[in-house]
């Protein structure tokens, strides 16, 4: 007799590529909106008379937003499901992303990113736990390897409709409004996504859940029993989770808070190591942007082969070690800068890739969109603080003190992953997400 496969042991079909494809359009827009801005600051500061003072508000304001984007709709994406949220977020991206393009005063851009900032943020615990619930576990890492590949097309992107924006009047203008386009595109491709199965089954809803499996993916398909249970968000600080939490959360702010700060502000970076002023400065970012994004191929598939702890723990000691070059020798040749930053930047892909992956393996489903959205959240604490202080930081103390700070949060994350990663490469959702599981080295269970 035929064994039935389960949704974590079959191949990709047409559809979850498809799914996989336009579910990576919210990190795309974060990318996008996180790094036009500090293009567009070039034309916007003179504007609007933009001090060290605003010029922080602004780039903190969209990461503020994020924090509580992320915190609340995570939650309320496992209380009402994935796909609803799935296409609501990317109309109201589209929405405020054109009435950015009209504000005349500091307090209205502050406001506007601090707004775009909480419906990018909602589209993270959304589209990754729907993409990790479809996704069969062979494929699990390198399509949310491919998702965390794409905040770095938008990155690149935007560094690119900026240098070609940069010299036209207003051109801040377009440059903020351009969200709009791929906000139509995406909205399009995500419209009729089904909901996820195993959510529907993780509220007692098993005939529509197996109506949509059959549909999409024929009889052979065996649905795995998923307890019913109602989402309770202080699950996620229980006892067992509690500790997953504060390890995802410190790893990603870790991840993070170095490389926004390098996005955000990095014409400002780039020029304080000597590459000059416009349209050079933003060649620069667009060389370090596709670092970031190559380092991401190679670490979808390494997290099968070697693994997600050794891949972590080895990415986190590289990258420290390359901003260690930075801030030692703040004054070092150009070709030694873009060495170290393209160095650092490369092995970012693992732990880019694995601040999506490990929340979504290491919770269940009832609670998986908001313990993503919280980790995200706990990691925005970090990330908010440091794009704030950054600007006033390196004016005061100059930009080889400024790289000294992120090696201390690199290696921070080299500690925590040392003392706390978990290896879960190649277990079912069900493993990875029970606090029962013992876990190859590992300290969380």
């Amino acid at each position: 007799m035929k064994t039935k496969k389960t949704l974590d042991d079959f191949e990709l079909t047409p559809f979850l590529k498809k799914m996989i494809l336009f579910a990576s359009g919210g990190p795309f827009l974060d990318g996008y909106v996180l790094v036009i801005i500090g293009v567009a600051l070039a034309q916007l500061g003179p504007e609007l008379h933009l001090d060290a003072h605003w010029n922080a508000l602004v780039g903190a304001a969209a990461l503020a937003g994020i924090f509580i984007g992320t915190a609340v709709f995570g939650y309320l994406t496992d209380i009402v499901g994935r796909q609803k949220m799935f296409t609501i977020d990317i109309i109201a991206i589209a929405l405020i992303s054109v009435a950015t393009m009209f504000v005349t005063t500091p307090l209205q851009l502050v406001i506007m990113r601090f707004l775009i900032g909480i419906v990018i943020g909602a589209d993270y615990p959304i589209a990754t736990s729907l993409v990790a619930e479809f996704t069969p576990r062979k494929y699990r890492a390198i399509s949310i390897g491919f998702i965390a590949a794409v905040w770095y097309i938008g990155a690149t992107a935007a560094d690119v409709v900026g240098y070609y924006l940069i010299d036209v009047e207003d051109g801040w203008r377009f440059m903020l409004g351009s969200a709009f386009i791929p906000c139509v595109i995406l909205l399009i491709g995500r419209w009729g996504t089904p909901e996820s199965p195993r959510w529907l089954l993780s509220k007692g809803r098993t005939d529509e859940a197996r109506a949509i499996v059959h549909r999409l993916f024929g009889d052979d398909i065996e649905l795995e029993k998923e307890e019913v249970k109602k989402t309770r968000y202080s699950k996620i600080f229980e006892k067992g989770y509690f500790k997953r939490m504060l390890f995802v959360g410190t790893i990603w702010a870790c991840q993070v808070v170095p490389m926004f700060g390098l996005y955000t502000f990095g014409p400002q970076i780039m020029s304080a190591f000597g590459f000059g002023v416009g349209k050079q400065v933003i060649l620069g970012d667009i060389v370090i942007s596709m670092f970031f994004l190559i380092g991401c191929i190679p670490a979808m598939f390494w997290l099968n082969s070697i693994g997600r702890r050794p891949l972590l723990i080895g990415s986190f000691a590289i990258m420290s070690m390359a901003l260690a070059v930075l801030g030692i020798f703040p004054n070092a040749n150009i070709v030694v800068v873009v060495a170290a930053f393209a160095i650092y930047a490369f092995f970012s892909g693992g732990p880019g890739i694995l601040q999506w992956l490990y929340p979504n393996e290491l919770f269940p489903t009832e609670i998986r969109a908001s313990a993503v959205g919280a980790a995200m959240a706990f990691s925005r604490i970090g990330t908010v603080l440091s794009t704030y202080t950054l600007p006033i930081f390196m004016a005061s103390h100059g930009i080889g003190p400024t790289m000294m700070i992120g090696v201390a949060i690199s290696v921070l994350g080299l500690i925590v992953s040392i003392a706390m990663a978990p290896e879960t490469k190649g277990l079912t959702l069900a493993q990875s997400s029970s606090v029962d599981f013992k876990y190859k080295k590992n300290k969380l269970a």
